[in-house]
Formats: structure tokens, sequence, C-alpha cells
């Protein structure tokens, strides 16, 4: 699960070089895809390459009890709240928003696959502007070589189906999506105010 190789985008930083964001709140992602459990698989992920990146990363769980206490329970009912009561309840910098377009594993015939795949969006607090959006995937054949006989082919298959359900295979794969998502890197997001490397990109 190596990252690959892409073209980086061309993204216009001038927004996030103004806002100079110190401290990210990360809201509950919404979730598109069919697996009930993608938002907490993910939303457990992505704090670490945020704060790896130099930013103040409010702790997740304590951002989510804050909502529930308030009446807030589901994702999207969460990402409606306006941006000066984020700003109000929490005193981040910025809020960044994530969606979950696949997560979980699709069984085929002669194989069977782990994908998560989100895009997200960093929003200013005191603005409303959005400074950054990125998209990232991972998938759990990246580098596999399904060359073989049929029956070599099936039987991988069939071991692949029961690991994959026994266990959630996807929660690693998010992990390597949230890094390829939120890790700082060529159009990716900025080093933040902790990093050593703050001011170089």
């Amino acid at each position: 699960m190596a990252a690959c190789a892409a073209p980086t985008k061309k993204v216009d930083y001038s927004a996030f070089k103004a806002s100079k964001p110190r401290s990210i709140v990360v809201l509950p992602p919404l979730n598109k895809s069919l697996e009930v459990g993608a938002t907490y698989g993910m939303l457990s992920q992505v704090t670490v390459p945020l704060a790896e990146a130099g930013y103040y990363v409010l702790p997740v769980t304590l951002v989510n009890e804050t909502f529930q206490q308030n009446g807030l329970t589901v994702a999207s009912d969460i990402h409606d709240v306006p941006v000066a009561k984020l700003r109000d309840i929490f005193s981040a910098d910025a809020a960044l928003y994530i969606t979950i377009t696949q997560y979980g594993t699709k069984y085929m015939v002669f194989d069977s696959v782990s994908i998560v795949a989100a895009n997200a969006r960093l929003v200013d607090l005191r603005s409303g502007q959005t400074l950054w959006t990125g998209y990232a995937s991972a998938s759990s054949n990246e580098g596999n070589n399904n060359g073989g006989s049929l029956v070599g082919m099936l039987m991988t298959a069939v071991v692949k189906q029961i690991i994959n359900s026994s266990t959630d295979r996807s929660y690693g794969i998010a992990g390597t999506t949230s890094f390829r998502l939120l890790s700082a890197q060529p159009g990716g997001i900025l080093y933040g105010p902790r990093s050593p490397s703050y001011g170089t990109d």
C-alpha cells in the first residue's frame, strides 16, 4: 500500500498562506459509502497526519462529545453548523470537512478488494473561506500482481474473503488514505507552525 506517484495538481495557496491556521477542528466525516462504520473508521485516523504536518488538532473525542451534548449526532447536521458558531465553540482557526466516497470491501469472483476514498475541505473559521481541497484513495490491491493459474486465483480470493469478512480490512486502508489526503506534500496541505518545515512550502 505504498503511495503511488501521481501528477501534482496546481493549487492556489494564497488564501491558505494569508490565513496561517494554527489549530484545526476535524468534523465527523460525511459517509457516502454503504459501510456503517466508515465515519469513525476514518475519523480515528486523521489527526496523526495533521499533527505531523505541524497543526494543533483538537481531540476528536472531545469534539464529538461536545456535538453530542448539544444534540448533534449526525455528520450532515454537524457540517451545516455555521463557521462562526464552530469558531465560538472550539476557538479553532480552521475546520476540516471530510466526505467518504468509498469505504469497504468489494467481493468479486476471483478477488476481493478493500477501497477507501475521501475528499476534504479546509475552511477558515474566521472568514468562512475555503483554504484547501483534496482527494485521496487507497486500495488493498495496490501493487498486487493478479497473474497465475485459475485455481490459484480462486484460492487467493477465498482466503482474502475470509480475512476481510472476519476483520475490518478497510480500517487500515483508511489510515493510508488519511496520510495521502492530509500529509504536507505537493498539492496537499501546507506545513503548520509546529513543523520545522513551516514556511518552506
